[in-house]
């Protein structure tokens, strides 16, 4: 009796699975796709049904005789590329090329790499997913015939060797049109007005103009400012109202790609493309010293907050040994969050494998990045599953001539969830004094200040992942690609951690607009990824949706 063949898509996650089943099993990896479509040709016969011509990638031939060679000496090949449409549909080529090799072909999948996760997949084989596969093909192809039949206008017109993808381009019109909308922006002045006071017990504190003769208070220029602060010159400021109350604040959910990929890049300036291979190398696993190869978060292509019973619970005793019951969730069994109803919910949400593999443990081992992003992913999830934050919050309002005045304080009862993930300096607010009403406070300083309303801000790689996920373009496993493509195809360059159209991005955007108005439309782009969703649920046929895309 031979061993079983696992075919996996990453070297390093041979390591990692060896580690769990032994001598056992054989395990190989295809290192990402072995086929596609071919390079110098659109490899779509749209006469027969869109059919696709696929051939063996350029230097991966040895890669394919290697994976016949183990398969025909294996009883059962397992594959176990990433639980995805692309890891699908990789299972599926990889399926055609061994099949006259193989005896018996199954398909696993797991969320984590764990040996409990990799031998209950093993537990539980299945056939390929036919539809998964068509959804992913039918990406591919739409993609191809896109790009094949839009570049040759570019080079026409624009520039020889540029190309347009589906979705890229849309991406592009975003930015380009937010350009266009910061340079027709015509700023309107405004002023405002701040005092620093002081009651019987100190310190001082700030207080902002919040109305003036009952109304938001209008001063558009110097001269309305100048009368405003006239009228108020000389007038006490007296507390006329002050409003106490507690108030608390919940965790925000574990990761999914897309909030990922924003925290990533708002809190450690990683893009979309450096977290998306970061996360990888956690996910498929790394040396921790005594205990060799370990994988450290679940998949990261997803769009789901779920989270497993287990990792609740898991999560539950570790907070309550490390902080105590007081910072367990209510009712102490974890917290469940909602996802939106356009999620596939596939897969569980980004967390930590081992909840008790703290960074602190496993940085020695970690590079910083790989460091730093753990940290961020482990923090979010713990975090996720504590109690809320309380806070006492105190508004006081001021009454001085005409104006009325407001000040806010607050202060931190219990910190919850922030004993994990404290906020930030700036997003902290000042406890106010002690202050009664009737009581008149002394003027230590006004302020007034002249300002201008501004345009809306050109798109970070946050804000922009946050539009697309938003708008329903792309998918989580997209994001990243996204925006490396529009970046390498120079289109768009980082300007201050902004993206700023090219000139060539604002031609190559104009030339599509005026030629291929429909493909440009987010909405119709939008509704492109739900028939997606719909053939890789079995709705919809995926010629079906070739034949309604190109029938226009």
């Amino acid at each position: 009796m031979g061993k079983d063949l696992i075919i996996v898509e990453s070297p390093a996650k041979v390591k990692t699975i060896k580690k769990f089943l032994g001598n056992k099993y054989m395990v190989q990896a295809s290192v990402g796709h072995i086929r596609d479509l071919p390079t110098r040709e659109i490899g779509v016969d749209e006469a027969h049904d869109f059919a696709p011509h696929y051939e063996i990638i350029k230097g991966k031939e040895k890669v394919v005789r290697d994976l016949q060679d183990a398969a025909s000496k294996a009883d059962t090949v397992y594959l176990a590329p990433d639980p995805d449409r692309e890891g699908e549909a990789i299972a599926w080529h990889i399926a055609e090329v061994i099949k006259n090799k193989a005896k018996n072909i199954k398909r696993i999948q797991f969320n984590e790499i764990t040996s409990r996760a990799v031998k209950n997949a093993l537990e539980h084989p299945h056939d390929i997913n036919p539809n998964l596969f068509d959804a992913q093909q039918a990406r591919r192809v739409l993609d191809r015939l896109v790009g094949y039949k839009i570049s040759p206008l570019l080079w026409k017109n624009v520039k020889r060797g540029i190309s347009a993808g589906r979705v890229q381009s849309v991406a592009l019109r975003l930015i380009v049109e937010r350009e266009e909308e910061r340079q027709a922006f015509v700023p309107e002045e405004y002023w405002l007005f701040k005092a620093i006071l002081e009651g019987s017990i100190p310190p001082p504190f700030k207080a902002e103009l919040w109305k003036v003769e009952g109304k938001k208070p209008v001063v558009p220029n110097a001269e309305t400012a100048d009368a405003l602060e006239k009228a108020m010159k000389g007038a006490p400021f007296t507390v006329s109202a002050i409003e106490e109350k507690e108030r608390s604040r919940a965790p925000m959910p574990p990761f999914i790609t897309s909030t990922l990929q924003q925290a990533a890049n708002q809190r450690l300036s990683y893009p979309a493309k450096r977290t998306m291979n970061i996360a990888q190398r956690l996910y498929e696993g790394l040396e921790l010293g005594d205990r060799g190869t370990t994988a450290l978060i679940t998949y990261m292509r997803t769009d789901s907050v779920r989270i497993a019973d287990e990792a609740k619970k898991s999560a539950a005793e570790y907070i309550e040994q490390r902080f105590g019951k007081d910072y367990m969730a209510p009712g102490g069994k974890g917290r469940s969050f909602k996802g939106k109803t356009s999620a596939q919910d596939a897969h569980e949400a980004v967390r930590p494998v081992d909840i008790t593999l703290t960074p602190q443990d496993v940085k020695e081992f970690l590079t910083p990045d790989q460091y730093r992003l753990y940290n961020l992913i482990w923090c979010r999830f713990v975090a996720s599953q504590m109690a809320a934050a309380t806070y006492h919050d105190t508004s006081v309002t001021l009454t001085c001539g005409p104006g009325l005045w407001k000040a806010k304080g607050e202060r931190l009862l219990f910190p919850g969830f922030l004993a994990v993930m404290p906020r930030s300096a700036d997003e902290e607010e000042a406890a106010l004094p002690a202050l009664h009403e009737g009581e008149v406070v002394t003027l230590q300083k006004l302020e007034k200040e002249q300002k201008f309303t501004q345009p809306a801000p050109r798109y970070t790689e946050a804000s922009l992942v946050r539009e697309l996920e938003e708008r329903g373009i792309g998918r989580p496993s997209t994001y990243a690609t996204i925006i490396s493509t529009i970046e390498d195809r120079e289109y768009v360059r980082l300007e201050d951690k902004h993206f700023v159209p090219t000139d060539l991005g604002k031609v190559v955007c104009s030339q599509l607009r005026d030629h291929f108005a429909r493909l440009m439309d987010v909405g119709f782009t939008a509704e492109m990824e739900n028939n997606l969703d719909k053939v890789a649920d079995g709705e919809l046929g995926w010629v079906d949706l070739m034949k309604s895309f190109t029938k226009d």
